[in-house]
C-alpha cells in the first residue's frame, strides 16, 4: 500500500513538472538589426543598439562590436549607460530581450538552457556577418554570463573574447541539500507559484535611484515562477560545469560585496578556469557592477580590455589576488 501511495505521488509530481517553452524548428537564417534579433525559429526578440559616432560614415566602421546578454528578470535596457559610454570609444553595442524576459513573447516563461545558448550563438553569427572584419565580443551579466559560458563551451566561431560580469554559477553542487530539496519539491508540486524575493535583505547595488527605477519599470519581472527559478538553476549548473572549458580570451568581473551570487560558487568557478583567464575583483563592488555608483570604473576597464585584451586594466582590479579575496569556500 505504501509503495502504491509513493508511486501515485511520483506521478502527480511529474504531472506538475516545470514547464519549458523551447523555440520552434529552425526555419530562417538569424539576423540582427538595431531594433530586433530574429532567431532561427522566426521569433523576433526586441533589441537595442548603441552606435559610435554621430551618424557619420565612421559610425559604420566601429573599433569593436559587443553583444551584451542581460541578467535574470532584466532586459536589454540594462546596457543603456554602458552602451552609451562605450560608443565614445568607438564600440558598437547590441543587446536583445532573451526569451521570456522584457518585451519578448510570453514573459515569465523559461525557454531552456540550450535555447538561450543557441540564441546567443546565432546572434553572434548574425553580427559577425554584419561586421565581418571587426573584433566581436560577447558580454554576459549574471544569468547572461551563465548563458555566455554555456555558449562558449559549445563553440563561438569568429568571436574574439568573452566578458563575464558576476556570472551566475550558483549551481546545485554548491547548494546545501535542503535548498536543493526545497527547489525540487516546489518546482514539481507548484511550478506556477510566484516568489518576489522581498524580505531576503539582499542589496544588488549601491545605486538606490537605479534600483527604484527598476522597481517602477513594467518590463522588469517582479514575481518569478518557481518553475522558472528551477530552469535558472539548471542553467547555473551547466555554466559551472562549463567553466574549465572557457579557453579563449576572457575577462571575469566580480564585486567584493556581491550578495546575489555567493563567493563559494564563484571561487569554485575560478578554481576550475583554464590558465590565462583574466579576473578583476572590484573593492566595494556589488552584483550590478555595470550600474553601481562607481560603474564608470568598470566601463573604462571594458573599453580598455576590448582595445587590447593583453593590457592591464586601468582600475588595476585584475592585479588583486581573487582567490585570497574570496576566501575559503563557505
Amino acid at each position: 500500500m505504501r509503495l502504491s501511495v509513493l508511486a501515485l505521488l511520483a506521478v502527480l509530481l511529474a504531472a506538475c513538472a516545470p514547464a519549458v517553452h523551447p523555440p520552434g524548428p529552425r526555419v530562417t537564417e538569424p539576423s540582427f538589426t538595431d531594433a530586433a534579433f530574429t532567431a532561427a525559429d522566426g521569433t523576433e526578440l526586441p533589441a537595442r543598439a548603441w552606435a559610435p559616432g554621430d551618424g557619420s560614415p565612421m559610425a559604420n566602421v566601429p573599433k569593436a562590436v559587443v553583444l551584451a546578454l542581460h541578467g535574470f528578470n532584466d532586459y536589454s535596457l540594462f546596457f543603456d549607460d554602458p552602451g552609451d559610454f562605450l560608443a565614445q570609444y568607438g564600440i558598437h553595442s547590441f543587446a536583445y530581450d532573451q526569451r521570456g524576459f522584457g518585451a519578448a513573447p510570453d514573459p515569465g516563461s523559461w525557454a531552456g538552457v540550450s535555447s538561450y545558448a543557441d540564441d546567443a550563438r546565432d546572434a553572434l553569427a548574425a553580427l559577425r556577418k554584419r561586421f565581418p572584419a571587426t573584433p566581436l565580443y560577447l558580454l554576459g551579466m549574471s544569468m547572461g554570463g551563465a548563458v555566455a559560458m554555456v555558449a562558449a563551451q559549445r563553440g563561438l566561431d569568429g568571436v574574439d573574447g568573452v566578458i563575464l560580469v558576476a556570472p551566475a554559477v550558483w549551481g546545485r553542487a554548491t547548494m546545501p541539500w535542503y535548498q536543493r530539496a526545497a527547489l525540487w519539491l516546489g518546482a514539481h508540486s507548484m511550478p506556477w507559484l510566484t516568489l518576489t524575493g522581498q524580505g531576503l535583505g539582499i542589496l544588488p547595488s549601491d545605486n538606490i535611484e537605479m534600483l527604484v527605477r527598476l522597481g517602477q519599470d513594467p518590463l522588469v519581472i517582479k514575481e518569478t515562477r518557481i518553475g522558472t527559478i528551477y530552469g535558472l538553476v539548471n542553467l547555473m549548473d551547466a555554466a559551472l560545469a562549463a567553466s574549465p572549458k572557457l579557453a579563449r580570451p576572457a575577462l571575469i568581473l566580480y564585486g567584493e560585496r556581491d550578495q546575489v551570487i555567493p563567493k563559494r560558487p564563484t571561487r569554485r568557478m575560478l578554481a576550475n578556469l583554464p590558465q590565462g583567464v583574466r579576473v578583476a575583483i572590484y573593492e566595494g563592488g556589488y552584483h550590478m557592477l555595470l550600474r553601481d555608483l562607481p560603474a564608470i570604473t568598470v566601463w573604462k576597464d571594458l573599453a580598455a580590455w576590448m582595445a587590447d585584451p593583453g593590457a592591464p586594466l586601468p582600475s588595476k582590479a585584475d592585479r588583486r589576488d581573487a582567490m585570497k579575496l574570496l576566501g575559503e569556500e563557505q
